[in-house]
C-alpha cells in the first residue's frame, strides 16, 4: 500500500521559515517523481516543487524561485521541503504527491488530477 505521510507545517511569521518532510512508503522510490501542491481557501490547488528521485532534477513555481528549497533522502525514503522567506500568500494546505510521471505533471493546476498518489495535507499559515 502506498503511504505519503506529511509533517512539519504550521503558524510562522512572515519572513520565517518552515520545513516539510514527506515520508514514502509501498513503492521503489527512485522510479517515482515526488512533489508538492498547495491550496489555498477559495483557490485552485497549485504545483509547488518537484524533485525525480532517479536523476535529482527539481522543478519550482515561479512563486517560489529562491524561496523554496526541494531535496530528498533516498536512503530513508524522504522528501523535504525547505521554506524560507514565507509570505502570507504562502498560506495553504501543503500536499504531498507522488507519481511515474514526470514533474512536468507537478507544475500549474492542470494536471494534479492525473497525478496517483496523496499525502493527507499539512497546513502553512504564514501570518503577516
Amino acid at each position: 500500500e502506498v503511504q505519503l505521510v506529511e509533517s512539519g507545517g504550521g503558524l510562522v511569521q512572515a519572513g520565517g521559515s518552515l520545513r516539510l518532510s514527506c515520508a514514502a512508503s509501498g513503492f521503489t522510490f527512485d522510479d517515482y517523481a515526488i512533489g508538492w501542491f498547495r491550496q489555498a481557501p477559495g483557490k485552485e490547488r497549485e504545483g509547488v516543487s518537484c524533485i525525480s528521485s532517479s536523476d535529482g532534477y527539481t522543478y519550482y513555481a515561479d512563486s517560489v524561485k529562491g524561496r523554496f528549497t526541494i531535496s530528498s533522502d533516498n536512503a530513508k525514503n524522504t522528501v523535504y521541503l525547505q521554506m524560507n522567506s514565507l509570505k502570507p500568500e504562502d498560506t495553504a494546505v501543503y500536499y504531498c504527491a507522488a507519481d511515474t510521471l514526470p514533474c512536468g505533471y507537478f507544475s500549474g493546476s492542470y494536471y494534479y488530477s492525473a497525478i496517483g498518489y496523496w499525502g493527507q495535507g499539512t497546513q502553512v499559515t504564514v501570518a503577516s
